[in-house]
């Protein structure tokens, strides 16, 4: 087992009230840098409780995976007793992360009445306060344009904007602990989806660029805009994707496959200097004119170990099954993963936190707790309940 050090927020309580990837993945981050999170859902589990990956008992691999390090509770959110008993848990931590509209009962105002310094951040959709999730948001940023090999629109399999927005609720979090550790003072954080789309978008230059050049950037396919980048299919009819960004690269390039001769007659033909970024760019159906028979008389392994020698940027491409069965890294090796055994799905692979402090990482994963496994325990050591309370709470259908 790997040497592990005390998680940097312990300390910290987090109630977390949400659906779907942002928030939970949030809430998630804290919860491996050691803050402690409740997740607090009605009684039978929110929309995403049931969402498919799931195991063959029906567990949803996609809810515990979001979840990991988390204490689970459940209330009737729609009784007055189950609000009043998340408003408690709500001022007791300080901290509330939710996704869900915030008004009535769950509004920053209702809730600053128990806790003056509460901090709460909200996760919107559109910035005008409509919904939206992450694939909605997508179609809108010029990404799927520019996806695939022509101009129909390809939406990522990767929820990109949820992911960034996760990590941004962790962050936002953090650093309204520090102001308030500061200042004495609590504050509301809001967050639209699309404004984590947009700032990206303008982060990355696209929205510059356009109104700048008054141009935009066409379906590369597996190219690379602004370099030389490129996926080639091998003797063994797998593919690989080449990344040529420095000079290092391009001369590693030639060594590797043994065309520099031929390589370095393209820049006089097309009059493109090779020794930059945009030469290589602007030549780039010749360049891969010249290497393309050279990937196809070499297998996968035998053109990545060479490339690799030569210093070249090189990636093969493969399945989950491959990555997770094949790949030396995604094994307990790697210092990220470690093995849990989560009820439902059975002993699988969970990563840390991918953040390392010095040379060691955080403490291994925790898995997540069955939906609505620590209410009792919650409200016994949060709140103070004891077990007839509970018992009544049952009775009325407060907690299951």
């Amino acid at each position: 087992m790997a040497e592990t050090r005390p998680a940097p927020l312990s300390g910290l309580k987090v109630v977390e009230i949400s659906a779907f990837v942002a928030a939970p993945l949030g809430g998630m981050t804290l919860a491996q840098l050691g803050a402690d999170v409740i997740r607090i859902d009605p009684i039978g589990g929110n929309i995403d409780a049931n969402r498919w990956p799931i195991s063959d008992d029906g567990t949803s691999i996609y809810w515990a995976s979001l979840n990991k390090g988390k204490r689970s509770v459940t209330l009737d959110l729609k009784s007055e007793e189950g609000q009043k008993i998340a408003t408690d848990l709500i001022a007791e931590a300080g901290t509330l992360i939710t996704n869900l509209p915030a008004r009535g009962w769950l509004s920053y105002e209702n809730l600053k009445q128990y806790r003056e310094d509460l901090v709460m951040l909200r996760l919107g959709g559109w910035h005008d306060g409509s919904p939206a999730v992450d694939y909605t948001v997508n179609a809108a940023s010029g990404f799927p344009i520019i996806t695939g090999d022509d101009e129909r629109p390809v939406n990522n399999a990767v929820p990109a904007w949820d992911v960034a927005a996760g990590l941004y609720i962790a962050n936002g979090i953090m650093a309204a602990e520090l102001d308030r550790r500061s200042s004495g003072k609590g504050q509301e954080i809001t967050l639209a989806l699309s404004d984590v789309m947009l700032a990206t978008v303008g982060n990355l230059g696209y929205i510059a660029e356009v109104q700048a050049t008054g141009k935009t950037r066409g379906a590369l396919g597996n190219g690379l805009y602004g370099a030389y980048g490129q996926s080639f299919e091998t003797a063994d009819g797998r593919q690989l994707m080449v990344a040529v960004i420095s000079n290092k690269h391009w001369r590693g390039l030639g060594k590797a496959t043994g065309l520099s001769e031929k390589l370095e007659m393209i820049g006089p033909l097309l009059d493109v200097d090779l020794t930059t970024e945009g030469g290589r760019f602007e030549a780039r159906e010749a360049i891969d004119a010249v290497v393309r028979p050279w990937f196809a008389a070499h297998t996968l392994a035998d053109a990545e170990a060479a490339l690799k020698d030569a210093g070249v940027l090189v990636g093969g491409f493969q399945t989950f099954e491959e990555l997770v069965n094949d790949d030396p890294r995604c094994t307990v090796q790697n210092p990220l993963l470690t093995e849990i055994d989560q009820a439902g799905v059975g002993r699988v692979l969970a990563p840390r936190v991918p953040l390392r402090f010095g040379r060691t990482p955080v403490a291994d994963a925790v898995p997540a707790s069955p939906l609505g496994g620590d209410t009792e325990a919650v409200l016994a050591d949060v709140l103070g309940l004891n077990a007839d309370e509970v018992t009544g709470l049952r009775g009325s259908s407060t907690i299951d």
